[in-house]
């Protein structure tokens, strides 16, 4: 066999003469500490190119087993759910396909409004109101010092349209007539 060269160690960075079995392919040195972390790599990429295989795997190793299993651990709000009618329902494999189905959505949805918790601190203080136009490189923006309440659009508008729509009355019409004595 060709002897192979030394070359440095993925994680430790020391030198180190390669296995010949292994040859150009070893990437960690034979330490216990170097073996134990490329192990580690590699079994995380490995996850995280199958996400669903250990899943799956646990669901089929606890439907192969010979008395039923008991029902999943699941979290609080669905712990509460009678998980024996679903086995007897669905089969406990389908019923082990449900909580984990809905332990990940009930996952899933907390991640998504973990963000928008309240602050418990007070209450968020209100923008000031600005007098001059918030962009002036938008022509149709008001100034909000004139208007009553911060309110402006479609109220506005209106008033607008229902005063041109009305007809307009003389002077005449405006002044009340005396009675005639």
């Amino acid at each position: 066999m060709p002897k192979v060269r030394k070359k440095p160690c993925r994680i430790c960075r020391r030198w180190f003469q390669p296995d010949a079995r292994v040859g150009d392919r070893q990437r960690a040195c034979g330490k216990p500490e170097c073996q134990a972390t490329r192990r580690q790599k590699t079994q995380s990429g490995c996850r995280k190119r199958n996400p669903d295989y250990g899943i799956a795997w646990r669901l089929d190793q606890r439907a192969a087993q010979t008395p039923p299993p008991e029902a999943l651990r699941l979290p609080a709000p669905l712990a509460q759910l009678p998980w024996n009618v679903a086995k007897d329902q669905f089969s406990p494999q389908g019923a082990d396909f449900l909580g984990v189905m809905s332990a990940l959505i009930l996952r899933a949805a907390k991640d998504q409004i973990r963000p928008y918790l309240p602050d418990p601190s007070g209450l968020a203080s209100r923008l000031p109101i600005f007098p001059k136009k918030t962009s002036s490189s938008l022509p149709h923006t008001e100034s909000r010092a004139g208007d009553h309440n911060g309110r402006r659009g479609p109220r506005t508008k209106r008033k607008t349209r229902m005063a041109a729509r009305a007809p307009r009355r003389s002077q005449e019409q405006d002044t009340i007539p005396k009675p005639s004595a």
